[in-house]
């Protein structure tokens, strides 16, 4: 079983954008309830289906897995998917040894910035940038499957 641990927060102010990093990204979801939700994902130039399963007791860990696909094959999936969509540009922040990678959210999500981390373990440390802001880590409201629901804009 592949799992996922990442640790998310919110950006309280610049970060540092890396140009030759960002990438556009448009994800919907074909399921989008708790236990288990399955997006369909185009990023940049490619295309992608994830399921990820239920999380842990601190939302940290999760089960995924993730396959490329035509993004042909993407685009006819986008088609189908739960109403609205998730677009955001992704930075990825080098900070220390683990590489942020940071969601600027535009259309109905504008505003909100999300920064990710994936770790080895829970407890792994790494180094906090300035910019970090406050830990959002299993807030089902800052989950992109939630924010397709209730946008960010809407709150």
């Amino acid at each position: 079983m592949a799992l996922e641990i990442e640790r998310k927060f919110l950006v309280k102010c610049e970060f540092p954008k890396e140009a030759d990093t960002a990438i556009k990204i448009i994800q919907g979801y074909l399921s989008s309830v708790p236990e288990r939700t399955v997006r369909v994902r185009i990023k940049g130039e490619r295309g992608f289906i994830t399921v990820k399963g239920s999380g842990s007791e601190s939302g940290a860990t999760r089960y995924e897995w993730e396959k490329e696909i035509p993004v042909i094959e993407a685009e006819e999936l986008l088609v189908i998917c739960e109403p609205g969509l998730i677009e955001k540009t992704r930075y990825e922040v080098r900070c220390g040894k683990h590489l942020f990678e940071v969601d600027e959210f535009s259309g109905e999500n504008a505003g909100l910035i999300i920064a990710e981390v994936e770790l080895t373990s829970e407890d792994e440390l790494f180094e906090r940038p300035e910019w970090l802001g406050g830990e959002v880590t299993g807030v089902r409201r800052y989950y992109n499957s939630m924010l397709v629901k209730k946008p960010f804009t809407r709150w």
